[in-house]
């Protein structure tokens, strides 16, 4: 993620800070907020707001949806600047991540380390005494499992790192419902297992495309010991597995026509990708033309317009 302009260099060498330690306000400001990675945090928003608008069958209280949206960011933001403090060593190395606040030397490790922990305390306790304690211990619990589980046991030594790793990834879900009912619900489940399974054909596109920088630190993603056909196989059964579960809800009764069409068609054309894909790794197809990343892009786009039928069907039922 691209932060703030600083000067060139190779992947892997941090960028030292001008003579008498001296760093931008701005550009530092701009960096803390970078550690947070708000791009990611995004994501995670679209899948709590709308699972409120489900537990509460229609509008949930206003002051509810904006203290849970900015617990929920300080406390992604916490495990995300964790995450970047546990990897700064490989992020210095990879291409994609050269350019963070700790590789150009913006943030300090030690002041990495601090934001992060802060981040993680406040926003425990802001769940805590603005929403309930079943969300803030939700919360902390998925950011302990992304910061412990995946960035610090499982990411270097499996290739199954995102798929269990995305669990943390899947908490939002229960956060949202809980923060209306303080309390769980199988429809919660099944859209927890409906991202469960989308996590990794989202990610191993985009792992496909930048196997390379992986490979080079190690990090065993599948794209990197496997060939494209096998991460394509798998990424049509996670798919398949994916649809299948988000089609539960209806039958299940918690959601009405609105939702099953969306859930259908979107679904429909996520499969054929997943399929197009397979198709051109079969064939021997690499670089540009296999096409990678139409499934990445696409699947940002259906877990967006999914969770939006999520928010809406309550109103059309």
């Amino acid at each position: 993620m691209c932060v703030t302009a600083v000067e060139s260099r190779p992947a892997g060498v941090a960028l030292t800070p001008s003579p008498g330690g001296h760093r931008p306000f701005g550009a530092r400001v701009k960096a803390f907020v970078a550690l947070t990675k708000p791009r990611i945090i995004e994501l995670l928003l679209i899948t709590t707001v709308p699972v409120m608008f489900l537990a509460a069958q229609g509008v949930p209280d206003l002051w509810l949806v904006l203290t849970t949206t900015i617990g929920g960011y300080l406390s992604a933001g916490g495990a995300n600047a964790l995450n970047m403090y546990i990897d700064r060593d490989i992020d210095a190395l990879m291409d994609r991540t050269s350019q963070r606040p700790l590789v150009t030397g913006m943030v300090s490790p030690r002041e990495c380390l601090a934001f992060g922990i802060a981040l993680a305390v406040v926003s425990t306790v802001w769940f805590g005494l603005l929403v309930n304690w079943l969300s803030a211990a939700l919360s902390l619990g998925a950011l302990l499992f992304y910061v412990v589980v995946y960035t610090m046991i499982l990411k270097r030594r499996t290739s199954q790192n995102i798929v269990w790793g995305g669990i943390a990834g899947c908490m939002p879900v229960l956060i949202g419902w809980s923060a209306v009912t303080n309390s769980m619900s199988w429809a919660a489940v099944i859209l927890f297992a409906v991202i469960f399974f989308w996590t990794p054909p989202h990610y191993w596109p985009l792992s496909m495309k930048v196997k390379d920088d992986y490979a080079r630190v190690g990090v065993p993603m599948l794209p990197v010991i496997a060939s494209n056909r096998v991460v394509a196989r798998q990424i049509v059964l996670y798919s398949w597995v994916m649809v299948a579960v988000s089609l539960l809800l209806t039958p299940l009764g918690y959601t009405g026509w609105f939702y099953t069409v969306v859930a259908a068609l979107t679904g429909g054309f996520w499969l054929w990708e997943a399929h197009g894909l397979l198709n051109r790794a079969k064939s021997g197809v690499t670089g540009g033309k296999l096409k990678e990343m139409r499934l990445f892009h696409w699947s940002i786009t259906y877990v967006s317009l999914l969770f939006v039928a999520v928010a809406v069907d309550p109103f059309l039922r």
